[in-house]
């Protein structure tokens, strides 16, 4: 396993100390440790999307001439592919910048469902790309040998090169710059108290990650029925305009979207997209706690943005921010009584009980049983 203060100084021998990208549980205690010494020792920048972290790398090295580091999942790659093609390919700019691509799904070991296209065909796809690569070694010599290596090819060729990391790749770092988070709830309970204030025949699209995983244990507990809930697995940022879609076609039934602030920071052009067709039956409920939950709890951007003159912004006709459970059960009241577009902003903090479940269903299931619930 690699020491993160040590792979850290490999790449400060090379004179590597800045990075931007989005989270991955396959890294996370790297993230930790980047978190720990931005504006230290080194530079990290939280990107809202895998796309802009490939342009704030090569904005980085026009004003420097340096490489930056883009840290990203495999998930991620596709949204890089039109930055890498047309922006730093050697065809183009010719921007050299060096990817950490952490490999989930990879075959032969057992992963998720969303997980597991993506991880086969990871390599392959560099290979189209025409983006050569290297695993990241366990060994701590050979992967300061690699690093070296990479940063000189990458430089002299004037592209981009990955490091593949697996998983388990990192010893445990302990992180010593905590958020202090003192919200009356977690996302559970809040995601609960939601569910309790609805009448049952919703709709409910759920985001990616430890929403879904909550809400699909609540139905459970509750002995409910999951047939009225999409949940989206993967595709992060993607589960609003999933419900807008059915929301123009299902105008009868009121749809819920149960969002992240990082999935909405992701995607924040849907936003306008929502506002500018206005579906009266849309609601949109954010569940704020200010991190990547789903990858180890690394910060987003949410501190800095204020959600409700977004949504209002974007042509949302209500927008909301509680941080109670009183707050909350009389906000879903209000809301289910009038018109959408709304979104509804909840404060809450991060982490999520350890032993979480996940869905018991597949996705091929989730997605027959809610057609059916549609009537088609």
């Amino acid at each position: 396993m690699i020491n993160c203060e040590k792979l850290y100084n490999s790449f400060k021998k090379e004179e590597i100390d800045f990075f931007t990208g989005v989270p991955d549980s396959t890294f996370k205690d790297w993230m930790k440790y980047l978190a720990d010494n931005h504006n230290k020792k080194l530079t990290n920048i939280i990107a809202s999307n895998e796309c802009e972290a490939v342009a704030i790398a090569s904005g980085y090295h026009l004003a420097t001439g340096k490489v930056g580091v883009v840290y990203l999942q495999n998930s991620g790659l596709g949204k890089t592919v039109n930055p890498i093609t047309s922006l730093a390919d050697p065809e183009v700019y010719s921007i050299p910048m060096l990817l950490m691509i952490g490999w989930r799904g990879e075959p032969g070991k057992k992963d998720e469902p969303q997980h597991k296209k993506m991880g086969r065909i990871t390599l392959p796809l560099l290979d189209t790309l025409e983006i050569p690569y290297f695993e990241l070694p366990e060994n701590q010599t050979e992967a300061e040998d690699l690093i070296s290596k990479v940063k000189s090819k990458t430089i002299t060729q004037n592209r981009p090169y990955a490091l593949i990391i697996k998983k388990g790749l990192f010893e445990t770092y302990e992180q010593k710059n905590k958020t202090l988070q003192d919200y009356e709830m977690d996302r559970e309970e809040a995601i609960k108290t939601t569910i309790n204030e609805l009448s049952g025949n919703e709709v409910i699209v759920s985001t990616t990650g430890k929403t879904s995983r909550e809400l699909f244990e609540y139905r459970k507990e509750k002995q409910q029925s999951h047939q009225n809930d999409f949940l989206t697995v993967g595709a992060m940022g993607c589960s609003a305009s999933i419900a807008l879609g059915i929301a123009l076609n299902q105008k009868e039934k009121q749809v819920y979207v149960f969002d992240g602030d990082g999935a909405v920071i992701m995607q924040e052009g849907t936003l306008s997209t929502i506002g500018n067709y206005s579906p009266r039956n849309l609601y949109h409920i954010v569940f704020d706690n200010e991190s990547y939950d789903s990858t180890g709890g690394q910060p987003t951007t949410s501190t800095t943005v204020n959600f409700e003159k977004l949504a209002l912004a974007n042509n949302y006709l209500s927008a909301k921010t509680v941080q109670t459970k009183e707050e909350l059960t009389y906000a879903v009241k209000e809301m289910k009584e009038k018109e959408g577009p709304q979104m509804l902003i909840v404060k809450v903090n991060k982490g999520a009980r350890k032993d979480l479940g996940r869905p018991t269903t597949t996705p091929i299931e989730n997605k027959k049983s809610f057609i059916t619930f549609l009537g088609k």
